[in-house]
């Protein structure tokens, strides 16, 4: 087998995993469309919070993948920022969809990460406004970078992105009570850990880590 194919493998066999998972999130969703819990979620609650946060956080990494999109013509991680402007922009839809269907605002005053007791522990700063979310710099250092470089740090940038996503989703998982909410969740957990193994080959295979 010759390297090329080596390489494109396990991003085949990610993207196998994460169709099979949005059809599966397709089928449990429409299920729950448009069906409000009797006591809806309040204002403060964790699966306000964690909607509105998530949201924010998916929407950066959609920006991410479109960046490096145009930053390199390698097909693996051509194909890896596709399947998650594809996921995260599909799950963006889903919290603010359950926002809506619970008539709550889809944005707040409250301090980032405040619905996990986490309002104070992360600094804000230079656009990072969540844990894994990159700085203004770094994004401007991906519209930058090209070939492997922009490769590279898109894989740095997105395994810090996931993990600090996973810990989000975690958290939902754990407190929340909407049953909607929480299957999402679980999903987001399974889905970015499986990209987070995946980057770290990705990263090897370019003689590169996760870390600086």
């Amino acid at each position: 087998m010759t390297g090329a194919a080596t390489r494109r493998l396990p991003v085949a066999v990610v993207v196998a995993m994460l169709v099979a998972v949005l059809v599966g999130l397709a089928v449990w969703w429409r299920t729950t469309e448009g069906t409000a819990n009797a006591a809806s979620p309040g204002e403060r609650s964790v699966e306000a919070g964690f909607a509105r946060d998530m949201a924010v956080h998916h929407q950066q990494a959609v920006e991410m993948s479109f960046i490096v999109r145009d930053r390199t013509d390698d097909e693996d991680v051509r194909r890896l920022a596709y399947d998650i402007i594809n996921t995260q922009a599909n799950q963006r839809g889903m919290l603010l969809g359950r926002l809506e269907t619970w008539g709550l605002n889809k944005s707040s005053a409250d301090a980032p990460m405040a619905w996990m007791g986490h309002g104070s522990m992360h600094e804000a700063k230079d656009g990072s406004l969540m844990p894994g979310m990159a700085t203004n710099t770094q994004l401007d250092q991906l519209r930058e970078a090209e070939g492997e470089d922009a490769e590279v740090l898109y894989l740095r940038l997105m395994t810090a992105h996931h993990r600090g996503g996973v810990d989000m989703a975690r958290g939902a998982v754990r407190m929340a009570d909407d049953g909607t909410l929480v299957r999402l969740a679980r999903t987001m957990v399974d889905g970015q850990q499986a990209e987070i193994d995946l980057m770290a080959d990705m990263l090897a295979q370019r003689g590169a880590t996760a870390g600086a």
